[in-house]
């Protein structure tokens, strides 16, 4: 018969009402949202007045989380990056050769010859030993560590007459093509969250593009400034100093100009002595001179062969080497065991800030480079904002009206399932921390269309049942009962389309699968469970002997 249990009831009831709760904050999002970021400006760089007076604009005990508006409601920058996975061969092969160098020195003199960028090519004094050689630099092979190169090695090695060709197999390209879109994409990552940016969306696009979308944020060109340095850091040994911009460096050496003197050139080894990638720390601070700078430390291993270098070469200059460019070449007074020191050069407080930052998050294994860029104005993000309101509204205002002119109270009762409906998406979506696209908007215009499907054919399902002259009672039980599982099969297969969308789809299309989901799982439980609820309490109040549907 049309019953239901007192927990059932409370179970329900409460679920609506704690949803409804979470999603309170998004009703009054301009005071939420300052109440939020003044809360963590506070635990950054502490109490302001103007900070409390922007914290009391809600109060700290209720719920504070808010839908992220996306890129497209909110404006914002939007960046495609392709990532120059091929740099990494050549700097791999460079950090080979004084490992090659000093591994054949016992056997022949070798020196190093042109070669193509990814290719190391080496030239012995004495080809009757080849095959020794060959044996010898073969012997630094190491397995590739990935699953795609199960069984290779990572470099392929061949000789002919005095010539030693090294080259990296096709398996470790394809681990280091990996790990390079892994490192990048983390990195950025990183680096964007550093400055503090709402809800990001970085996430990689087919072999080796990147797709950056910042809410929130000024212009393209300032989010290129935060991601689009490599920041790679290398200690280098001078070969020259003050060299002219023509002057040949010779191979295994690089011609870098120098960062405060224009026209001023350095002949550098190419091979570093230590990298960024062995930095744990990085800090803007002044140095003795109150001029801004930025201190660094590096880790075990990179403080243990700074310290030998610097051991091994007191009264000769190293140069310190920011992206291809000079920033400082100081000499070596003494060993520097602890592994920390500090970065000098003409920056002001924000350069050395932003510099910190950059070696901080770590260096970009690989170039960038930008192959489309766009800025959306917060003017056309809240153009869409108030487009995807109307549309709300007007379909909103349409399905109330079809579902009271249809079905009377039981439609009354279907459209305050409706509204709590919607509440219960915002709340969900809160929760979980999601992003709000206009395609998600969508998605929401289409569950309120959707939602009252159950609804329909519950309420016809009664109808059908009415007929038999069975009593508004059973009538109502069976409605429910019976419609039940054309409900299920009906959503199911839309949610499953949904995960889809949300598995191979990406930006926009995730947006609006995120939506679509949550308005499925909320449509059936406020259409089945909400609805029968309402007319529950109203048949046991009422006790109708017929009922109009």
């Amino acid at each position: 018969m049309l019953q239901i249990n007192l927990w059932k009831r409370v179970l329900i009831i409460l679920t609506c009402a704690i949803g409804l709760f979470i999603a309170m904050p998004n009703a009054f999002y301009g005071p939420v949202e300052q109440h939020n970021d003044a809360i963590k400006a506070i635990e950054v760089s502490g109490s302001t007045p103007e900070l409390e007076a922007q914290r009391a604009l809600w109060p700290d005990w209720l719920p504070e989380r808010l839908v992220n508006l996306g890129l497209d409601l909110r404006g914002g920058a939007h960046l495609l990056a392709e990532v120059n996975v091929a740099d990494v061969y050549t700097s791999r092969m460079e950090a080979t050769w004084p490992e090659v160098r000093d591994a054949l020195r016992s056997i022949t003199p070798v020196r190093r010859v042109e070669s193509p960028e990814g290719v190391l090519r080496v030239r012995i004094n004495d080809a009757d030993a080849m095959p020794q050689a060959l044996e010898v630099v073969r012997g630094l092979a190491r397995p590739v560590q990935s699953l795609t190169g199960t069984g290779q090695n990572d470099i392929v090695v061949n000789g002919a007459d005095d010539i030693i060709m090294i080259t990296m197999s096709d398996g470790e390209k394809q681990a280091t093509d990996e790990r390079t879109m892994q490192q990048s994409l983390e990195i950025i990552r990183r680096r964007i969250d550093e400055v503090g940016t709402r809800e990001p969306t970085i996430q990689r696009q087919g072999a080796d593009r990147i797709l950056i979308q910042v809410p929130g944020i000024g212009s393209a060109a300032e989010l290129k400034a935060i991601i689009g340095t490599t920041a790679q850091l290398t200690f280098n040994p001078v070969v020259n100093r003050g060299a002219d911009e023509n002057a040949a460096p010779g191979l295994g050496n690089s011609l870098l100009p120098d960062a405060e003197a224009p026209g001023v050139f350095y002949i550098i080894e190419t091979a570093p002595v230590v990298t960024g990638e062995e930095l744990v720390d990085a800090q803007p601070s002044f140095d003795q001179n109150g001029q801004p700078a930025v201190s660094f430390r590096f880790d075990t291993t990179g403080a243990r062969r700074f310290g030998n270098y610097t051991a091994e070469n007191i009264g000769s200059p190293f140069a310190i080497v920011l992206d291809d460019t000079v920033i400082s070449a100081p000499t070596i007074q003494s060993a520097i065991p602890g592994g920390s020191g500090i970065i000098t050069g003409n920056f002001s407080v924000e350069e050395s800030t932003n510099l910190a930052v950059l070696l901080r998050a770590g260096a970009l294994p690989a170039g960038l480079t930008f192959v489309e860029e766009r800025t959306i104005g917060p003017e056309l993000g809240q153009d869409s904002i108030d487009a995807g309101k109307v549309a709300t509204s007007v379909a909103f205002a349409a399905v109330l009206f079809f579902m009271w002119a249809t079905y009377g109270l039981f439609g009354f009762f279907a459209n305050i399932a409706l509204i709590i409906n919607v509440g219960l998406i915002f709340g969900l979506l809160s929760l979980i921390g999601a992003t709000l696209t206009l395609p998600g908007i969508a998605g929401i215009v289409l569950t309120v269309g959707m939602a009252v499907d159950a609804n329909v054919l519950i309420f016809e399902r009664i109808r059908e049942e009415l007929k038999t002259a069975k009593g508004p009672a059973r009538a109502i039980s069976l409605g429910y009962e019976r419609a039940l599982s054309a409900i299920l099969d009906a959503n199911i297969t839309t949610f499953i389309i949904a995960t889809i969308l949300f598995v191979l789809g990406s930006g926009p299309v995730r947006g609006f699968s995120v939506t679509l989901g949550l308005g499925i799982v909320t449509s059936v439980f406020t259409a089945y469970f909400v609805t029968r609820v309402m007319v529950v309490i109203w048949f046991e109040r009422r006790r109708p002997k017929t009922i109009t549907v």
